[in-house]
């Protein structure tokens, strides 16, 4: 694949973007440009990754087969319309900018443009995790299928449902995160070392998971098979209800969907 892909903004989640994309040899470093704000960021990813990285991209702009917008979404995206003017016509613009509709894009850009915007997951460096993406009427799914894989999976959506993506699924690392750390920290508090603790916590959760792929089964079914009556593991889970726990983790993914709208319009 010989597409050339320039990034405008080059912060953490476009960075993310570009170690898995070099790593796996998706593209070449000659491929690669991205223009930021930050003289100093531009300089940490051209010495990094060896890739062209400069605030100055006209010719990076007209070049480019992929555009990736990774603009924060309070930033002036009508001043990144009128720099795309300066791209080719058929140049697939992609934007990461949460909360940013393809609708608001469209009327920024003034002009018909093949268009796909992004909810980049956390996982790039595993290969996991699902990117959410959708696309505008113009733009085909083979035109970027290639760069979306690169750095983990992708799931195409809806539009209406990207920013229940965002708060779900990609927020979704956040949860596991911090369910392993309390679950760690229940171990010490009952006792053991913090290192046979999170060792016990990360087993069993990567245990549970493969089980449940393995079996095919609901989560229910294998709670009602692993508790026994006035067991110990029925106690464990009257207590979690009792704790609200799963209203609580209902509420964070709410409350992540609702921040992800908010974005859009501020």
């Amino acid at each position: 694949m010989t597409k050339r892909i320039h990034f405008i903004g080059g912060g953490q989640m476009v960075e993310a973007i570009i170690r898995p994309l070099l790593a796996k040899q998706i593209v070449s470093k000659e491929q690669l440009t991205v223009a930021d704000i930050n003289t100093s960021r531009n300089v940490y990813l051209q010495e990094t990754y060896q890739i062209q990285a400069q605030a100055e991209q006209e010719e990076a702009l007209q070049q480019a087969d992929i555009l990736v917008i990774g603009v924060r979404p309070q930033d002036d995206l009508a001043a990144v319309a009128q720099e795309l003017q300066q791209s080719k016509p058929e140049a697939v613009i992609v934007s990461i900018v949460a909360g940013v509709t393809i609708e608001k894009l469209e009327a920024l850009l003034g002009v018909p443009r093949s268009i796909v915007r992004v909810i980049p997951n956390t996982l790039t460096d595993t290969g996991l995790g699902y990117s959410g993406a959708s696309l505008n009427e113009l733009a085909k799914q083979e035109e970027v299928d290639f760069f979306l894989t690169g750095f983990g999976k992708v799931m195409y959506v809806e539009e209406r449902l990207i920013d229940v993506f965002t708060g779900y699924g990609v927020a979704g690392a956040n949860y596991v995160y911090y369910f392993i750390e309390s679950y760690a920290d229940a171990g010490v508090l009952a006792g053991l070392p913090r290192e046979q603790a999170w060792t016990i916590a990360l087993e069993n959760t990567i245990g549970a998971i493969a089980m449940l792929k393995q079996t095919g089964k609901h989560p229910r079914e294998l709670l009602d098979i692993n508790n026994s009556a006035g067991g110990v593991g029925i106690h464990a889970l009257y207590e979690l209800n009792a704790s609200d726990f799963a209203a609580g983790l209902q509420r964070s993914v709410l409350r992540a969907v609702q921040r992800t709208t908010e974005l859009g319009a501020e």
